[in-house]
């Protein structure tokens, strides 16, 4: 990942809401999850959540694909996972790390 992708990823995370959203969507995996549902989940009105939904698509770290008429949304998790690893790059400076950081989580184990 390149720094300038890690900013815009960081820069969608750093805001309450979108952060709300983005672990709304990781905690439900591969599925996704409908807008409404996540206008529950999080308290955030319909209206707001559309444009914290596209701020977290621009970053890269979510998608979306229409379901009849309902629109689901999903974390990106191949994104997730490459901030993270761009974060802990030079982890523990090239000593060998402790499990804390090893990587995030995939898909397959976020559906587990």
């Amino acid at each position: 990942m390149e720094t300038k992708a890690a900013v815009t990823a960081l820069a969608a995370l750093a805001q309450d809401s979108r952060l709300a959203v983005f672990r709304a969507l990781v905690q439900a995996g591969p599925a996704g999850l409908a807008a409404g549902r996540i206008s529950e989940l999080t308290g955030i009105p319909p209206s707001s959540l559309s444009f914290h939904l596209k701020e977290l698509s621009h970053a890269g770290l979510a998608s979306s694909q229409q379901a009849g008429r309902f629109v689901i949304y999903r974390a990106e998790f191949e994104a997730m996972n490459n901030l993270l690893a761009f974060l802990t790059e030079n982890c523990c400076g090239g000593n060998p790390c402790s499990p804390v950081c090893s990587p995030a989580c995939s898909p397959s184990k976020a559906s587990a």
